[in-house]
């Protein structure tokens, strides 16, 4: 097991130092498989103890944001013995390694296909590797995240809506599939819409704020939350007492990123429409823009009752990180 494990972790070096050179990486297969669907290349006996517990609480736990539970990621467990050929072309895999190592936690971009992120988790006892699992918790699931993000925005660059009015209005680039449409383009507010099945829908909204509006204290996600109600009650169209909010019941989240290379709010949590039984999930980003003295508030949320509701979210993620502001 040591023997493989080193001949993994020289492969990968290889192919880390293949990506420097940019002469080989080329040769490479694509990769493959679903977004947001990790390979787990461990042992059968190690997957349903407490090392696979470990996994699973880690990076299938409920993502947040969302109505009912749905994984942060699906996932699909390999034995090390039948990882080979075509089972090594995942485009995101974690590969754990359990013997006579160090403990130990690596990601290697491009190692068997590409695009592709490998995460090399390995130790010489269960509490080793649980824990190298735990500590390394977040940077895991950001190298992940960052993959498929990626993938699904080459998806989406394959047909884009055009949308340079609401571009240049608002000085800012963004990547939006054709099959979205515009509900409104006014006032320095633009609402995009794509219908799906049974009168389900996914919807964008994009505007700007001065930079006073939000400040950067406990207090921020108050004013994310406040400045989203007021749009949302006065720019989307409904009929008297009737608008949309954000749900009480459910405290929304809310955590720092970067876009564009700007400091960014991050907030995720349900919406409702008052005077009707309508709610679902919304992610909102507020973007700083230093230069140009405003917050760029990007929005994205999802109506479908009946239907899972993490890749759709995921596709309005993937939309808003595409922004680049002018």
């Amino acid at each position: 097991m040591r023997a493989f494990f080193t001949v993994l972790c020289c492969f990968l070096i290889m192919a880390c130092g293949d990506k420097k050179e940019g002469d080989k990486t080329k040769y490479l297969p694509a990769s493959n498989g679903n977004l947001n669907n990790i390979s787990v290349v461990l042992e059968n006996e190690l997957w349903e103890g407490k090392i696979g517990e470990a996994i699973r609480q880690n990076f299938a736990a409920p993502l947040p944001g969302l109505p009912v539970d749905e994984p942060i990621f699906s996932m699909r467990q390999i034995p090390p013995q039948v990882f080979d050929g075509f089972a090594t072309r995942s485009r995101i895999i974690l590969k754990v390694e359990k013997g006579n190592l160090e403990p130990t936690m690596k990601v290697v971009n491009e190692a068997f296909a590409k695009p592709q992120t490998v995460v090399v988790v390995g130790g010489k006892t269960n509490d080793e590797i649980i824990a190298q699992l735990n500590d390394n918790r977040r940077k895991i699931i950001d190298a992940f995240i960052k993959e498929e993000v990626k993938e699904k925005q080459r998806r989406i660059k394959l047909s884009l809506l055009n949308d340079n009015q609401m571009e240049n209005d608002l000085g800012f680039t963004v990547d939006i599939p054709s099959v979205y449409r515009f509900g409104k383009a006014s006032e320095g507010f633009y609402w995009i819409r794509k219908s799906l099945t049974n009168s389900k829908d996914m919807d964008l909204m994009f505007y700007e704020v001065p930079l006073e509006a939000i400040s950067e204290s406990d207090s921020s996600i108050v004013e994310i939350i406040k400045i989203r109600d007021e749009v949302t009650k006065t720019k989307i169209p409904g009929e008297d007492g009737i608008y949309m909010t954000i749900e009480d019941a459910y405290v929304p989240s809310m955590y720092e990123t970067i876009i564009d290379n700007k400091k960014a709010f991050e907030v995720r949590g349900i919406w409702e429409i008052k005077g009707q039984y309508m709610a679902g999930p919304f992610i909102t980003y507020a973007i700083k823009d230093e230069v140009n003295k405003r917050y760029l508030i990007a929005d994205g949320y999802v109506y479908a009752p009946s239907l899972e509701k993490r890749d759709l979210v995921f596709e309005l993620e993937s939309i808003l990180k595409s922004i680049k502001i002018k």
